[in-house]
């Protein structure tokens, strides 16, 4: 069964045309709608473009770029795609940011597509279970991608058909709370109509939708004061200190429904990095699903090039190109002494071993194998993305890593809880957080503790996720209610400083010299500027975004934890 699956999700990848944004509205099957959705598998095999082709343009570079990058936790001094993200520098025409939208409006259009020809092109042999759950599973994803959009650009032209916008795609955008609404609820669809499990591994199930409703949700409870969201209760004072309780108690609510799903921590953290447990694993909330082989077996835009953007040498990466990406001073500092686990397999110290590389002379020591401690010494490289040669593990192709992408891992869930339950207060010693937040920290060797603040999740989650897309996002989420406690945090951040191997230093580390070149973070930062390619075909994503006209709400919250 997995052998057709990838080759449906193969065929899947090269039938779909350019998808690039809501001007785009080719068909991805053939010949016809009419005649390609004739039975259940038919429908099935139209969402497959979904969980991988619509999102390679932002999950080649985009994806940590701006999630670490932009947050601090990479330094990349020449690599053009990340320098102005952590130097706060981007412009309209920075590298990166067509990329993105063009590859989340890929996702909303295909969904969109995707969506219509379920409902208007089933054949009488497809059932009604397929038809939900195709549209469930092409809402999800269209529901993730407009909450990046949102949380990027604080905008997002939302639209429901894509051939409708061909004809009028000169259109102001539209309010952020309305972006996260359309978001939530495409995930509340989800969570209603997908089924509690699939039999085809690595596609999304309603668990996996609560999950995402967690992270959401928590934006949400940030955008806006009280109850729920109604267009009249967006949050204009951003320092105010506290969040809308109804979406923390929702967050909650999205948070355990999703740990009533199949899924648990692996007993090892390193297991999740590793080629042999890595994908689709039981810790898994949702990944994108890639495929292993020379550029994605022949079908391009199918395979996961992560790993050569990071792999700092021809000794660890057949492409070996990330000798000048690596972990920022900052992320350095921030490891707790104590955490030999996580660190060793998310950043490489001077003097650490790794057997799964350099396999046929014995494993790899970093700066030892390779002689170059003017070098290692002076940088510690990220580990988490990097999986070796072919030859030594027999998956892993140049620019084809063979593991699929993490979207969302258990450990999040477990730290939204905690986050939802520790709410508006200081700190809290609530039994249910203690123990979910607590299960994260035991399981990397880390003592557990009797009461959390906010600080304490910041930690956990940043170290826990790094290099995994998502610290900046969760900045931007503390910045909705404590702006200027975020804008004060990037600005003492050490970007772009030098560091080099300090045996006498906690973290093994001491500072060198400080960056001249890095801006000074405004409120503006926390923004980013729309392209100059999109501005230039729709002049109007620059107005002041509008109000959505949202009909009737099909699910409620009391349809999804009553």
């Amino acid at each position: 069964m997995k052998t057709k699956i990838a080759i449906l999700m193969a065929a899947g990848c090269i039938a779909l045309s350019s998808c690039d944004d809501f001007l785009t509205t080719q068909s991805t099957s053939s010949p016809s709608d009419q005649t390609f959705l004739d039975s259940d598998e038919a429908v099935s095999a139209t969402t497959y473009p979904l969980y991988n082709y619509a999102w390679w343009g932002f999950n080649e570079k985009f994806y940590y770029s701006v999630g670490d990058g932009r947050s601090n936790n990479i330094n990349a001094p020449w690599s053009d795609y990340i320098y102005p993200y952590t130097k706060l520098t981007e412009q309209a025409s920075s590298p990166g940011l067509h990329d993105a939208w063009k590859s989340f409006y890929s996702v909303v259009a295909q969904a969109n597509n995707t969506i219509n020809r379920i409902k208007d092109f089933s054949g009488p042999a497809v059932t009604a279970g397929a038809k939900s759950q195709g549209i469930a599973e092409a809402r999800f994803m269209r529901g993730i991608a407009y909450w990046y959009i949102g949380s990027i650009w604080n905008r997002a032209v939302l639209y429901e058909n894509t051939s409708a916008m061909v004809g009028n795609y000169v259109v102001p955008p539209h309010r952020v709370t309305d972006v996260i609404e359309f978001a939530i609820r495409d995930l509340e669809y989800a969570a209603a109509n997908l089924p509690k499990s699939q039999a085809n591994e690595g596609r999304v199930t309603c668990y996996s939708a609560y999950g995402l409703l967690s992270r959401i949700y928590l934006s949400m409870a940030g955008l806006t004061t009280d109850g729920a969201y109604d267009g009249s209760n967006i949050a204009t004072d951003f320092n105010r200190g506290t969040r809308n309780t109804y979406y923390l108690d929702l967050a909650k609510k999205a948070a355990v429904k999703c740990m009533e799903g199949p899924y648990s921590l692996m007993d090892n953290y390193g297991d999740l990095f590793d080629v042999k447990t890595w994908n689709n694993n039981r810790e898994s909330v949702f990944q994108l699903q890639w495929i292993a082989g020379p550029n994605g077996s022949g079908a391009d835009g199918c395979h996961n090039p992560i790993s050569a953007f990071f792999g700092w040498s021809s000794m660890v990466d057949d492409a070996g190109w990330g000798n000048a990406t690596y972990a920022s001073y900052d992320i350095i500092r921030t490891y707790d002494p104590a955490e030999t686990d996580r660190r060793h397999y998310t950043v490489t110290t001077y003097g650490e071993f790794y057997p799964e590389f350099n396999k046929k002379n014995g494993g790899y020591t970093v700066g030892v194998t390779e002689v170059d401690d003017n070098a290692y010494k002076k940088r510690c490289h990220v580990k988490k993305h990097v999986l070796g040669k072919f030859d030594d593990n027999g998956v892993s192709y140049k620019q084809s890593s063979g593991v699929n992408t993490y979207m969302m891992r258990l450990a999040e869930v477990y730290l939204n809880l905690a986050e939802a339950i520790l709410g508006n207060a200081a700190s809290t010693s609530d039994a249910v957080a203690l123990e979910y937040f607590n299960q994260v920290r035991t399981r990397a060797g880390m003592p557990a503790k009797n009461k959390i603040d906010y600080d304490d999740i910041h930690y956990e989650r940043r170290i826990e996720l790094a290099f995994e897309g998502q610290y900046w996002y969760d900045l931007l989420r503390r910045a909705y209610y404590q702006q200027a406690e975020v804008v004060n945090y990037l600005n003492h951040q050490d970007r772009h400083a030098g560091y080099e191997y300090d045996e006498s230093e906690p973290c093994k580390y001491a500072k060198t010299s400080d960056a001249t070149d890095v801006s000074t973070a405004t409120i503006a930062s926390l923004q980013f500027p729309l392209s100059d390619v999109d501005l230039g075909r729709n002049p109007r994503l620059s107005e002041t975004p509008v109000a959505y006209e949202f009909g009737e709400r099909e699910v409620t919250p009391a349809d999804l934890f009553n």
